[in-house]
This record gives structure tokens, sequence and C-alpha cells, in this order.
């Protein structure tokens, strides 16, 4: 069982395939536009690192009183982040400590709370199985089409194939 940080959670609910190439180190990510957008940003709002708190894989932005915190630029994938924040509020509960979280998307200037239910916990122990599952399959899931697909770090690995098989 590999450990598992804040990035599987969210690459498993964004495109289980994205999830699978990254736990390979295939990785393209670093040049990517919107994830460089997104270290500035962590870099930027939250100057003094002692904010941060590192739990096994996952690092939190923000650790405040009764909440921990993660900053966003925008909410587009807002399901996504709840269950990256959930999964961060799931791995303080197995070492005793009980929080809420919230969720600050930056562009929008729009605080999300997040609270871990028995019902959401019980979901996000079923994905937490399903990612070990991924993370250790000999093959990459199959390519699946989402819309946001062609923002993606990966798309012109995951559609190359494609991409010549209409140029023949």
């Amino acid at each position: 069982m590999q450990s598992i940080g804040g990035l599987h959670i969210q690459y498993y609910e964004v495109c289980k395939r994205k999830l699978w190439l990254y736990s390979k180190q295939i990785g393209f990510e670093t040049e990517h536009e919107r994830v460089i957008e997104g270290t500035l940003l962590h870099e930027s709002s939250y100057a003094r690192k002692e904010k941060e708190l590192a739990i096994d894989q996952a690092v939190i932005d923000v650790v405040d009183g009764e909440f921990i915190q993660e900053t966003k630029l925008s909410s587009k994938m807002q399901r996504v982040d709840e269950w990256q924040l959930l999964y961060y509020l799931y791995l303080l509960k197995q070492k005793g400590i009980e929080k809420r979280g919230k969720i600050a998307y930056t562009k929008e200037k729009k605080v999300v709370e997040v609270t871990l239910t028995e019902e959401k916990e019980r979901q996000l122990k079923r994905k937490i199985a399903d990612i070990n599952s991924i993370l250790t399959s000999e093959f990459a899931p199959k390519l699946k089409k989402m819309p946001y697909c062609k923002n993606c770090a990966y798309f012109d690995f995951c559609f190359i194939t494609e991409e010549d098989a209409d140029a023949t």
C-alpha cells in the first residue's frame, strides 16, 4: 500500500488515468501554466511557512484554531477541492485531532466550509481503497474524455494516438 497525498485525492476525483500517470512519475506538471500559477499562489499566500502542517504525504496550507484551510485560485473544481480537504480532515482524525475545514478561493474572495461527516468518511475510505488499487495496477486506466482534458498537463500524452489516427 502506497502512501497517499492530497494530489492523489485530487487526481482521483479529476481523472483516474492522471492519477496513475502521476504515481508512475510520468510528470508533465512542473512546466504546466496552471500548476505554476497554483505554486505561486501557495508561496505568496503564506509567506510564513509555520502555518503549514505536514501529515504523512499531505501538506495542509494553514492550521488556525478549530479549522484547517486550503487556498485555491477558483472554485471551478470545488467538489475536487472539498474531497482533498476531507482527506486532510480524515488524516487528522486518525491522529486524534478533530478539526473543520475551509477552502479560500482567492479570485472570487469566497470561503467554503467543509465538515467530515460519517457518510463522507465512509465514501473517503472507499476512494482510498480504489486509489490504492489504481496505484498498484500494472496498466493505466482507460482514457476517458472529460470537458477539462484540453487544460490538463497530460493532454498531449493521452491524446497523441488519437491525433495520429485522425491524421491518417
